[in-house]
């Protein structure tokens, strides 16, 4: 869907951001739906491609349902940040689906925040319901914030952007029809997709698939197979399966990802060519589960975590609101017995509000004696 994680790193976020400022100015012209789909639409996603995601079987996706946990690390060695990818199963209006999260945090001369998070809705032929993306830079007095949200709605897959840059935002909306998106993946299916291709060893050949750009034009990605090699992982040599991923773009020349698998399955290594950061597996998974090691939650930068938890706030506001206006009567005995704390101002709070409180205790009808043998 969007520029690969990798693309967000702390090395690369300045550059990106000093040269936002002219990218901005490209963006602003808001494109109608059919004249995307008209400059689009002879872009298709080859038999195979198309063929791999109607074979994908439901024990191939029960096997896909792990977590991956890597370190983002400078040409140097030197520790940039994490990126983490989750799968499981879940249910989106009803719908039975796969979850996937992915998010990379680091920092910028370790003072200056910026990642990435994707969190993709898809069915079990990796189509995709819907996905949210965010990457954001931080940098003293300059920012960048850019959020796409893309949703299937009435045959069509509707896609918004919005762009910050300082205080100047733009927005755009572009919406394709499902008919020419067959074969379609984004960044969150494609990571679910290489899970699958590890765990199979092999890629077929002419596996090119339709996505989209930073811009919602349709472009071309295709997969490749990279064979087998031999990876430090720990303190072990393990013997690694690559995959590569080139993407179009419409606007720039192509991007090269490659990525080494373990056998399960697990994302062994992910770099992009030409880039001096990489991100690589520490430690074995078995190991790590018996002495995980507990990453930050930066939960405002999580789409779907911040939206529940703003929608459960609204939830218990209203429900306390109503509670009160039903029950005008609390807000004059609170009143009360503030009033009177404030008054007498005892050494021992609980005592007075122990004593304050007694007389209310006479109202409530007598508890059961559980000891009567009546009972």
């Amino acid at each position: 869907m969007e520029a690969p994680l990798e693309d967000v790193s702390p090395v690369g976020a300045e550059q990106e951001l000093r040269a936002s400022d002219e990218a901005v100015g490209a963006e602003q012209e808001l494109r109608a739906s059919d004249e995307a789909v008209g400059a689009d639409e002879e872009l298709r996603a080859s038999d195979e491609a198309v063929g791999f995601l109607s074979s994908i079987e439901p024990a191939e996706l029960q096997k896909c349902v792990f977590p991956d946990s890597l370190l983002t690390a400078s040409e140097g060695g030197g520790d940039l940040g994490r990126f983490s990818v989750t799968v499981e199963f879940a249910r989106r209006v009803q719908q039975p689906c796969m979850l996937l999260h992915a998010q990379s945090h680091g920092a910028i001369d370790d003072e200056s925040p910026c990642g990435t998070t994707v969190t993709a809705y898809l069915t079990s032929d990796l189509e995709v319901l819907e996905e949210d993306y965010h990457e954001y830079v931080q940098l003293e007095g300059h920012s960048l914030d850019k959020r796409c949200h893309m949703v299937q709605r009435d045959g069509q897959m509707v896609i918004d952007r919005a762009s910050t840059v300082g205080e100047e935002v733009t927005t755009e909306c572009v919406s394709y029809p499902m008919s020419v998106l067959r074969g379609l993946v984004t960044e969150g299916s494609c990571l679910l997709l290489m899970r699958l291709i590890a765990l199979r060893k092999k890629v077929p050949e002419h596996m090119t698939f339709v996505s989209f750009d930073r811009q919602s034009h349709i472009i071309h990605t295709t997969f490749s197979e990279l064979g087998l090699k031999q990876l430090e992982v720990g303190d072990e040599v393990l013997e690694v399966f690559g995959v590569e991923k080139i993407v179009d773009s419409v606007e720039d020349g192509p991007t090269t990802w490659q990525c080494y698998f373990l056998d399960d399955g697990h994302l062994a290594s992910r770099a992009q060519v030409g880039s001096p950061v990489t991100m690589r597996l520490l430690q074995l998974p078995s190991q790590i589960e018996k002495g995980l090691e507990k990453i930050p939650l930066v939960w405002e930068e999580d789409i779907q975590m911040c939206s529940k938890f703003l929608d459960r706030k609204e939830e218990l506001k209203a429900d306390h609101a109503s509670y009160l206006r039903q029950h005008p009567d609390i807000r004059a005995l609170i009143s009360d017995f503030l009033q009177f704390l404030l008054l007498r101002k005892p050494d021992d709070v609980f005592q007075f509000a122990r004593e304050y409180f007694l007389p209310f205790a006479s109202r409530r009808p007598p508890e059961p004696n559980l000891t009567d043998p009546s009972l």
